[in-house]
């Protein structure tokens, strides 16, 4: 049998605040950066679907 999923913790105090302030940063791309870099990830999953056998 599962052992049942504990309750995600509430953050508090400056961890809150910390986490608070990484989710607030952005990364400011511009566009064409935003294009090259899902062209590099694109080509790199075909590149690893090379290597993936599927077992259905």
């Amino acid at each position: 049998m599962a052992r049942p999923i504990k309750e995600t913790p509430v953050l508090k105090g400056e961890d809150a605040f910390n986490f608070e302030m990484r989710r607030l940063e952005v990364e400011n791309r511009t566009p064409e950066e935003r294009a090259e870099a899902r062209r590099k990830f694109q080509e790199q999953v075909a590149e690893a679907s090379k290597h993936i056998q599927w077992c259905w």
